[in-house]
């Protein structure tokens, strides 16, 4: 009987760490906006390079309904990837936050992947 309920408790268990594992089918993108631009950034030491990683520098968040100091961190590098970093975008008199994303295969950052864009090399021109 004791060996029965080890054995449940075992598949349960793995059957719970399944279901943690299982990615979201969808996410609300959020605008985050302010009406006010962000201060100025902060001055970081960029260290040196580091093989297989991309230095992300430091930039204003946005918690709750103020700025907050993120500092420059370490990302593992993605073959085949660009790091966009994030930054404060002015529209309409407002402040939109563009979170930080990897990007395939679009050197220039435009949004347009390498393999469709006309100009791999020119953000103004797709």
């Amino acid at each position: 009987m004791q060996r029965k309920n080890s054995l449940l408790a075992a598949a349960l268990c793995a059957a719970t760490m399944g279901l943690a594992s299982v990615p979201l089918a969808t996410q609300a993108a959020v605008d985050v906006y302010f009406d006010a631009a962000p201060p100025a950034p902060r001055v970081e030491v960029t260290p040196a390079p580091r093989r297989g990683y991309v230095w992300v520098p430091g930039y204003w968040d946005a918690r709750g309904h103020r700025h907050v100091w993120q500092r420059g961190h370490w990302e593992r590098a993605r073959h085949g990837y660009t790091y966009h970093t994030p930054r404060w975008v002015e529209r309409d008199n407002r402040w939109y936050l563009e979170r930080g994303r990897w990007a395939r295969g679009d050197r220039d950052g435009d949004g347009v992947p390498n393999r469709a864009d006309r100009a791999p090399n020119n953000p103004r021109y797709n």
